[in-house]
C-alpha cells in the first residue's frame, strides 16, 4: 500500500489538473459571449453558436469530473464548500442549466421564450457563471467564513452562505481574469474550427481586445496572492498566518515556478499566434498554458503544509490535504482506478480529433437541420 502522504498529493496534483483543464475548457463559455461581437449576420452567429456548442458537453464534464475528484479524495472539503456556501455553487449550477437548456431550444421552431432569450442566456452563462468560479476558487486565498465543530460538522457563519464573498474586491480580479481569459480562448477556438476569413478577422481582433483587459486583472491578482499573508501548518496541524507563503511556496518548489513561467509563456504564445499572425493554432499553445499555469495556482494552495480552503472565522478549522482527505485505503484504491484516466483522455483526444478534423463552414450550418 502506498504511503498516506504521497496518496494525499497525488490527489491534490489531480484535482489542481482538472481546475487547470477546467479553465481551459471555459472557451466555449468564453466563445458564446463572443456571439453578439464577433458575428454581423445571422448565419455568422449560427457558425459561432454550433462552433462552441459541439464541446459545451465537455465543460461541463470536466467540471463534474473536479466536483467528484474532491467529493471522492477530499471530502470534507466537499462538504464544507459545496454544503455551505450553497448559494454561490447554485448560482453556478443555474448558470450551466440555461446553457444546456439554451443549446437544446434555440433554434426549435416556434418556441416561446424566442431565439434572442437563448442566446442571452448563453451570455449568463459564460460571462455571470464564470465570474462567479473564479471567485470561488479565489477564496482558496482568501479564507471563508466557517468554522467545523468537534464531529467535523460544517457551521457557515453567514446566513449569505458564501455570497458574502462578493464583498471582498480582491476576489474579482481573479473573476474578471477567467472572464477575459475565456473569451481570449474562445476566440483562438473560433480562428482554429470555422473557414471563415471575416469571422477569423473579428476573432483575431477579439483576441488582442480582451487580452488587453485580461492582463491587468491577471497582474494584480498575481500581486495579491504573493504579498498577501498565507495559512500554514505544522507538523501538528496548528493553523498559523506565514508572511508571503504562495509566493514562498514556489521558491521553495523550484519546478512548480519553472512550469508557472512555462504555462504564461505558451498562454502568450498562442494569444500572440492568434492575434498577430495568420496561423489558426494558436489555441493548442494557449491550451497547454492555461492548463499549466492554472495547476500550479491550484498545487501552490495545498502543497508545502498550506491550507488549501482557510477559515478566516476560526485558522483551526482550515482545511489541508491532511485533514480533509479520504481514508488511506479509500485514496489507496482510487489510485489505481485513476491509472486508466490516459487512456480516457486518449479517447476524449481522438474524439476531439475527428469532431474538429472537418471545419464549419457557411454551407455546412445552411445544410444542417441539427444545428444549434
Amino acid at each position: 500500500m502506498l504511503s498516506l502522504e504521497f496518496l494525499q498529493l497525488y490527489w491534490w496534483s489531480i484535482v489542481s489538473l482538472l481546475g487547470g483543464l477546467l479553465v481551459f475548457m471555459m472557451f466555449v463559455q468564453g466563445g458564446q459571449t463572443l456571439v453578439f461581437s464577433i458575428a454581423k449576420t445571422e448565419l455568422e452567429k449560427d457558425m459561432i453558436i454550433n462552433s462552441v456548442g459541439r464541446k459545451w458537453e465537455l465543460t461541463f464534464t470536466t467540471l463534474v469530473m473536479f466536483g467528484g475528484a474532491c467529493f471522492a479524495a477530499f471530502p470534507l472539503f466537499y462538504a464544507t464548500s459545496f454544503g455551505g456556501a450553497y448559494w454561490v455553487w447554485l448560482l453556478i449550477l443555474f448558470c450551466f442549466i440555461i446553457q444546456a437548456v439554451s443549446y437544446e431550444y434555440r433554434k426549435k421552431p416556434d418556441n416561446f421564450l424566442g431565439q434572442k432569450t437563448y442566446e442571452i442566456f448563453l451570455f449568463i452563462n459564460g460571462s455571470l457563471g464564470v465570474i462567479l468560479i473564479g471567485m470561488a476558487v479565489a477564496t482558496f486565498f482568501s479564507g471563508s467564513d466557517f468554522l467545523l465543530d468537534e464531529y467535523n460538522f460544517v457551521q457557515w457563519q453567514s446566513s449569505f452562505r458564501g455570497l458574502e464573498a462578493l464583498a471582498n474586491p480582491w476576489l474579482y480580479t481573479l473573476g474578471f481574469s477567467l472572464y477575459f481569459l475565456s473569451r481570449i480562448g474562445g476566440a483562438l477556438y473560433i480562428i482554429n474550427n470555422i473557414n471563415d476569413e471575416n469571422i477569423r478577422t473579428n476573432a483575431r481582433k477579439a483576441v488582442l481586445k480582451n487580452t488587453i483587459f485580461f492582463l491587468p486583472f491577471f497582474l494584480v491578482f498575481l500581486g495579491w496572492i504573493f504579498s498577501k499573508d498565507g495559512f500554514e501548518y505544522d507538523i501538528n496541524g496548528f493553523v498559523v498566518m506565514s508572511e508571503y507563503k504562495y509566493f514562498n511556496n514556489l521558491l521553495q518548489i523550484p519546478s512548480l515556478f519553472f512550469v508557472l513561467i512555462l504555462g504564461v509563456l505558451l498562454t502568450l504564445y498562442g494569444i500572440f499566434k492568434g492575434a498577430f499572425t495568420s496561423s489558426v493554432y494558436g489555441i493548442v499553445y494557449y491550451g497547454v498554458g492555461v492548463s499549466l499555469a492554472v495547476m500550479v495556482l491550484f498545487l501552490i494552495t495545498g502543497v508545502n503544509n498550506t491550507a488549501f480552503y482557510p477559515s478566516y472565522a476560526d485558522l483551526q478549522s482550515s482545511l489541508t490535504i491532511k485533514n480533509a482527505s479520504s481514508s488511506h485505503y479509500t485514496l489507496d484504491v482510487m489510485f489505481y482506478v485513476s491509472l486508466v484516466i490516459p487512456f480516457v483522455l486518449g479517447y476524449i483526444f481522438v474524439v476531439w480529433r475527428a469532431i474538429d478534423s472537418k471545419k464549419i463552414t457557411s454551407d455546412e450550418i445552411k445544410n444542417d437541420h441539427h444545428a444549434y
